[in-house]
């Protein structure tokens, strides 16, 4: 069997949060051309049904919707059990639902830091804890969660001391329990992505002017396409990446490297 054969995950099932659109949309894309089954995870059930027939029609695979507020924690129990229940089993996951809150340090209210960590920090520990005691007790599996590279740097010109906060946090929290699960089957490891030109942000008039600033800067001089990292999320779920946990994988275009 060659490289590409073993990449497959044909047999495994899977689920994405946030995946009606995006970033989430594109990895659970991915996971189902690789022969997953998968549930598009999202808030937005309407959204998230368009997707997941869109999935299916394309891919040949099982493809489920499912309405879930990620930060609250009877949801995201009710829709891991849902998941396993609809799918047959669940032996991967990736916990990709965040958002951004751009607002000055010292006029951010504490409402907003609050919402910006609930989404993006508490969320993933939600999704990660949940799906992975079930992983625990049923043989193992991989987690991936969508840090940034605003965990690891600070972006300009746009004030966003909460995100890169909550992204940090991603990071740490990845590498705490692929320690804490690596001799009982879990592995857990993140993606860093920078910018990325979704639909959404490339159809925002208010952030073209970031747009053409972060290109100025950016090494490659273009956003990242959400397409672009499909193979590293494939890749960590399955077999393949067996000796890979407690890894962020930085997916940037070099911007992070000065």
């Amino acid at each position: 069997m060659g490289i590409v054969e073993k990449m497959r995950l044909d047999g495994k099932k899977g689920f994405v949060t946030g995946a009606a659109r995006g970033i989430g949309k594109c990895t659970a894309f991915a996971f189902a051309e690789a022969g997953a089954d998968i549930a598009v995870v999202d808030m937005d059930l309407e959204e998230a049904e368009k997707t997941a027939a869109e999935i299916a029609e394309a891919t040949g695979s099982k493809v489920i919707a499912v309405k879930c507020d990620v930060t609250d924690e009877d949801q995201v129990q009710a829709m891991v059990d849902e998941v396993v229940s609809k799918l047959g089993g669940l032996d991967f996951c990736h916990a990709n639902a965040g958002i951004c809150i751009n607002a000055p340090a010292d006029e951010m209210t504490y409402t907003q830091w609050k919402k910006n960590i609930d989404v993006n920090l508490n969320s993933v520990f939600l999704t990660d804890t949940i799906a992975g005691k079930y992983m625990l007790s049923h043989g193992g599996g991989s987690i991936i969660n969508t840090a940034s590279m605003s965990a690891h740097i600070v972006n300009v010109p746009q004030p966003q001391c909460a995100y890169n906060a909550s992204k940090a946090g991603v990071i740490q929290l990845t590498k705490s329990l692929a320690v804490e699960w690596a001799k009982r089957g879990v592995r857990v490891n993140s993606i860093s992505p920078g910018y990325i030109g979704t639909d959404l942000t490339l159809s925002s008039p208010t952030l073209q002017p970031l747009i053409e600033q972060w290109n100025a800067m950016a090494p490659t001089g273009r956003l990242g396409k959400p397409e672009e990292l499909q193979a590293i999320c494939v890749y960590l779920a399955g077999d393949q990446a067996s000796f890979t946990t407690g890894a962020d994988f930085s997916i940037d275009g070099a911007f992070t490297c000065f």
